[in-house]
């Protein structure tokens, strides 16, 4: 008889909308389709250090599709980070509980650091599939993470808001959008929300550029601007990007500028059903991966296509909005000012 297969779970890194519906695409997967004993894995890696695991099944699996956050918990531990001389070696640690759980295979759900860990872990000598989550769509490899939809309905909503605010007061509005280094999701929600000025870590500004443009669009009669910018840009330490971006204008441009900065709102709250079907269909697929012992994968999704590539290709890459994304040119040609010359 062949032997029953057993798998682990576990979410790291920052939480985002889908990671239930991605837990919930692997175990009733794995369960249902394939007959093999599924265990949560506490807190991301920081569970396999202290052995927090917890036994999955169908029951535990029901009713979390559409919650947000992650049943199992997550950590932003670094096992392979040094930290000391007398730090214990923890990706030994993890090797060695891993054994004695007798897993098969881990599935990692998380970002790039995540990916970069799993890569890690491979090299040791672990089964891991990883699966790509974050709301900035920023992990190599993979045209969208699951996640993003999410956050791009909750940025857009928080854009359109303003825009009434704004016209109300006659202001500029500035609104700072999470992506770390990436403009991803500041791109796109700006281009949804109808900003005036995005401003993503990829495309270099000049603030006398941005000055200009918008003085031109209150001399044209347009009584209200909204700058969109990521947190990831080019700025002064220790500030905000929205801070520095909404001194520098209301100095230059003479006009009442007011900040917003969402925060964590962004990465909180139920997935979009986009969220959901992306997380699931990735889900499975890792079941279906271990199932055929293809391990050492990322799940990833290119074009309509669920596929995966070597997380020896993937970790430690970032995907950034490449300078002729077609948004981009879209944005220019309707008169949207990227803080370049217009």
């Amino acid at each position: 008889m062949t032997k029953r297969k057993k798998i682990g779970i576990l979410t790291a890194g920052g939480d985002c909308p889908g990671l239930n519906a991605a837990l919930r695409g692997v175990g009733k997967t794995a369960i249902t389709k394939y007959d093999m004993e599924v265990v949560g894995i506490s807190s991301g890696f920081l569970g396999l250090i202290n052995k927090e695991f917890i036994p999955l099944d169908e029951p535990s699996l029901s009713g979390i599709l559409t919650l947000g956050g992650t049943i199992l918990g997550t950590s932003r531990e670094k096992p392979f980070k040094k930290t000391g001389l007398l730090s214990i070696d923890k990706p030994k640690l993890i090797k060695e509980h891993y054994d004695e759980a007798g897993f098969d295979c881990i599935v990692c759900i998380g970002g790039n650091g995540t990916q970069r860990t799993a890569a890690l872990l491979a090299k040791e000598g672990l089964n891991v599939i990883g699966i790509p989550k974050t709301i900035d769509n920023d992990v190599w490899g993979t045209e969208q993470t699951f996640g993003f939809d999410s956050a791009l309905l909750i940025t857009t909503d928080a854009i359109d808001r303003l825009h009434t605010t704004a016209n109300s007061h006659k202001r500029i509005m500035v609104i700072e959008i999470m992506g770390h280094h990436t403009g991803w999701l500041t791109l796109y929600s700006g281009m949804a929300g109808g900003g005036d000025v995005i401003l993503i870590p990829e495309l270099e500004y000049d603030l006398k550029n941005i000055n200009q443009y918008l003085k031109n669009r209150a001399k044209s009669g347009k009584p209200y601007s909204i700058i969109v910018v990521a947190e990831g840009i080019k700025k002064p330490k220790k500030v905000s990007a929205a801070t520095f971006i909404a001194e520098k204008i209301e100095e230059g441009v003479g006009i009442e500028t007011r900040k917003t900065i969402l925060g964590y709102i962004q990465r909180g709250g139920s997935p979009s059903p986009m969220d959901r079907l992306l997380a699931t269909s990735f889900g499975a697929y890792a079941v279906d991966l271990i199932a055929n012992e293809n391990y050492g994968n990322m799940v990833i999704k290119k074009g309509e296509i669920i596929s995966h590539l070597s997380l020896d290709i993937v970790g430690g890459k970032l995907r950034l909005v490449p300078l002729d994304h077609p948004l981009l040119n879209k944005a220019r040609g309707l008169g949207v000012c990227l803080g370049q010359y217009q």
